[in-house]
């Protein structure tokens, strides 16, 4: 039986992959909209490789089938490159069945490795990082304490490119509030037409536990998109998108409107929905409150 330090996180994308967990919390846990790991048994640390390597033998001779390999918690590329060379070695030894391995990942530990350094990982069988962008607006990063600029987050993303891994990249609808909506949704979408990701999502920010930690940062005037002006800022960065084979995303429980399709074949069609869902909702199927969640 494989070990964890619960809670463990996934993208949804990931649902039928073995999760590994090769590092506990994440190594920066300071943006004030996420709550995923500030629990006290979440304090980030790197495992130790025995204790890996003891989980991939056990997931070896599993009988539940599975073909990926997600590796937990929220950055895995923080580790360095011997360690992460190691593991993908190890995966590769003990289930040579896997086809792909994915992790999450924070670009301020991805822009501390090379190309060459992810041309290897790729090499190794890793083939997808998920980034959390959240926005591209430089102003809302620092109100949220991303830790993060528009330009790390390109050359990050650039460099994913590059190496000829792929990115899926998700974008917060909603982060910036009322007052900083058309500049977050504007500036999303110029950073996602300059790096063009494989694959693009969308959730609504939310705070189950409360905003009071996320409020800090807009001095407490940050006011909440309602269901309308979610659409409208959603309606606003899709419009601005200029990508060209890009997997579109936003049907996390979160969303109101879930909406998936190819950028740019289907931008038309998803404008028209969106432009539904505003103005004749009840020829589209919306989320009621009790449907959604994280």
């Amino acid at each position: 039986m494989l070990s964890y330090i619960e809670p463990v996180f996934r993208p949804p994308s990931e649902a039928r992959s073995l999760i590994l967990q090769v590092t506990n919390g994440c190594s920066w846990n300071n943006c004030t909209f996420c709550e995923m790991y500030t629990q006290e048994q979440k304090k980030f640390r790197a495992r130790k490789e025995e204790e890996i390597f003891n989980d991939i033998l056990q997931a070896s001779r599993s009988v539940v089938p599975f073909e990926k390999v997600f590796l937990a918690d929220g950055d895995a590329m923080v580790l360095p490159m011997r360690k992460l060379v190691a593991i993908l070695t190890e995966i590769r030894q003990k289930m040579p069945w896997v086809k792909r391995v994915t992790s999450y990942c924070l670009p301020r530990n991805l822009n501390k490795k090379s190309v060459e350094d992810l041309k290897a990982l790729k090499a190794l069988g890793l083939d997808i990082l998920y980034v959390g962008c959240e926005s591209g607006d430089d102003e809302v990063l620092e109100k949220v304490n991303k830790g993060e600029t528009y330009e790390t987050q390109k050359q990050a993303l650039l460099k994913i490119r590059e190496s000829g891994l792929r990115s899926s990249v998700m974008i917060l609808n909603g982060l910036g509030g009322v007052k900083y909506s058309e500049q977050h949704a504007l500036n999303s979408a110029k950073l996602m037409n300059e790096c063009q990701p494989d694959y693009l999502s969308t959730l609504v920010v939310s705070f189950p536990v409360g905003e009071e930690r996320f409020q800090e940062g807009f001095d407490g005037g940050w006011q909440g998109l309602d269901q309308t002006a979610l659409f409208l800022e959603l309606r606003y960065f899709i419009s601005n998108l200029k990508l060209n084979k890009t997997i579109f995303r936003s049907d996390h429980a979160s969303n109101y409107l879930p909406l998936k399709g190819n950028l740019g074949a289907d931008k038309d069609s998803m404008l028209a929905q969106l432009d539904k869902a505003l103005y004749q909702p009840d020829q589209v199927h919306l989320r009621q409150e009790w449907q959604r969640g994280l």
